[in-house]
């Protein structure tokens, strides 16, 4: 959360002439409620069991750029399913950068806590090595929208 995914996902669809999707937006769409509404009324367990549908729908499809939620990562059976037809690049930040992006933010029902700085630098510590999986890594604290997504054109260029 907070990387830049959705945004760089955008600019990439844009850019190659893509569809986007959106798996946390297949499930509001699905579940007619927001991600923290689904947190809310029917808890991470549940979420979690819909991202993996969505995963599993979307990785079907060719010639798609998806933008995946941030814990799409523990379930390796999503890794498998995005690996299949994909290429998984993962956009790292610090908890300090990611704090900075999303402090304002009220949709992250993972961080409705009193610590969530503490919280981010924790999640970050817990799907580190399950990230680093990814086909390429980028870091993004010091890099605009269109530095990371020059540089992931640049990669799939190659």
């Amino acid at each position: 959360m907070g990387s830049g995914k959705s945004t760089v996902a955008k600019r990439l669809a844009e850019f190659f002439c893509k569809e986007l999707i959106s798996t946390d937006t297949l499930i509001e769409d699905k579940e007619a409620q927001s991600i923290p509404e689904i947190f809310r009324n029917r808890g991470e367990q549940y979420f979690r069991d819909r991202e993996r549908e969505a995963v599993k729908r979307a990785a079907t499809k060719k010639n798609v750029i998806i933008d995946c939620g941030g814990g799409v990562v523990l379930n390796p059976q999503n890794m498998d399913n995005l690996r299949r037809n994909g290429i998984l690049i993962y956009l790292a930040a610090s908890p300090e950068t990611i704090y900075k992006r999303i402090k304002h933010q009220k949709n992250r029902p993972l961080l409705n806590i009193s610590q969530p700085k503490a919280r981010i630098a924790e999640l970050i510590n817990q799907r580190k090595s399950l990230y680093e999986q990814a086909d390429y890594i980028i870091q993004t604290d010091t890099k605009t929208v269109t530095e990371i997504s020059a540089e992931i054109i640049r990669l799939l260029n190659q």
